[in-house]
């Protein structure tokens, strides 16, 4: 395979891990609403809410990760090579696991509503098809897993 079929091939997977990304992100808020207590009123209300509230914090940190993701992806003079891909899959699952967290406030709250929401659990395993169907973990990310 040449080298643009391979850049080809990792900028598709790493699209689709966006999407996989994407979905779990909307069902942690989901779930993080559910978990709110109150009514959160109107789409705008609610969007300040998950920026503003302390209650929707942790979630800034998977927000930060796609959007480094999607930033990469776009950045034409910067092109995503294999080691980059490893180094975004490694944040993200920093976060998500199976890495040691970088975040432990961000970990307890994500396995909370991993064991409590089956919308999480079927998001996040979409997310880790898509992280594996990257290749294997570098050796490192596999030492702390």
């Amino acid at each position: 395979m040449s080298d643009i079929e391979q850049h080809g091939v990792l900028h598709q997977r790493l699209t689709d891990l966006t999407r996989a990304l994407r979905q779990l992100h909307k069902s942690l808020i989901d779930a993080a609403t559910r978990d709110f207590g109150e009514p959160v009123g109107s789409a705008l209300e609610h969007l300040q809410l998950i920026t503003n509230h302390p209650h929707f914090a942790w979630l800034l940190k998977l927000s930060g990760a796609m959007a480094e993701l999607d930033e990469r992806l776009d950045d034409t003079e910067r092109p995503l090579d294999g080691a980059s891909a490893n180094g975004l899959r490694q944040g993200i699952e920093a976060l998500i696991g199976p890495a040691a967290p970088v975040d432990a406030d961000f970990r307890d709250k994500y396995t909370a509503l991993l064991h409590a929401s089956p919308d999480v659990v079927m998001a996040h395993g979409a997310v880790r098809q898509r992280l594996d169907a990257l290749g294997p973990r570098p050796p490192a990310a596999k030492a702390q897993a």
